[in-house]
């Protein structure tokens, strides 16, 4: 990936947050439990999800630049969204979470070297990773789920 490419990708990671809370912005409070589009998340859902998978992620991010070759494991986010009680969590927190973990891992992106970029590790549902292919994924993981949410909005209008 060229270092333009990159640059694109980290503020469009950086903006995910940004377009999520917009997302939200006028959502009706009582429809975040809601679940309008059948076998979706809704929108609490989504955002707790985001909290969880920005901190998982993050964490992946580190172990590829701390660690040699480290094994990243995948995790079931349907699991995750019944066990840890999503839909019945007030989703402030979550949000908080997900803005400063977002906004930390944006500051360690803009810091990484060339050869921070190519360190692998090897994940087990996508095989070999780097930094770069870690930020594919994330770059636009919360603009997709901000899509969601104005999804699941338009489809409480109906």
């Amino acid at each position: 990936m060229s270092k333009n490419g990159r640059q694109e990708k980290i503020a469009h990671y950086a903006a995910g947050y940004d377009e999520v809370a917009k997302a939200l912005d006028g959502f009706p409070p009582a429809s975040l439990v809601a679940h309008p589009i059948a076998g979706k998340w809704s929108a609490c859902e989504i955002v707790h999800h985001l909290a969880d998978s920005e901190s998982i992620s993050a964490i992946r991010l580190r172990r590829l630049l701390a660690e040699e070759f480290p094994v990243i494991y995948g995790y079931d986010q349907e699991v995750y969204a019944v066990i840890l009680r999503y839909n019945l969590r007030e989703l402030e927190p979550a949000l908080d979470q997900f803005r400063a973990v977002r906004a930390t891992t944006t500051q360690l992106l803009n810091a990484l070297s060339e050869d921070d970029w190519k360190r692998p590790g090897w994940h087990t549902e996508h095989g070999l990773y780097t930094a770069e292919t870690w930020l594919d994924i994330y770059a636009a993981h919360a603009h997709n789920h901000a899509a969601q949410i104005r999804r699941l909005r338009e489809a409480l209008k109906k």
